[in-house]
């Protein structure tokens, strides 16, 4: 299993804010943002909802399961 995410999608939707912003707004670095979005680093359930939070959004409308089958 894999986690998805639709972190890049948020920030364009909120005004194509950057990922400096956000990482910023969360307490972490730009790369972290940058990996987070491309699926190389999972985030821990504190930045999770911290990221969920800078958007509006539950957890789940912003990271979901993957089943490898």
């Amino acid at each position: 299993m894999k986690l998805g995410n639709t972190v890049r999608k948020c920030r364009f939707d909120l005004d194509e804010t950057s990922q400096q912003v956000l990482a910023d707004a969360v307490g972490v670095t730009r790369q972290t943002i940058y990996a987070i979005e491309r699926g190389k680093f999972v985030p821990s359930t504190l930045l999770a909802l911290k990221i969920a939070r800078f958007f509006g959004k539950s957890v789940e409308d912003i990271f979901y399961v993957i089943d490898d089958e």
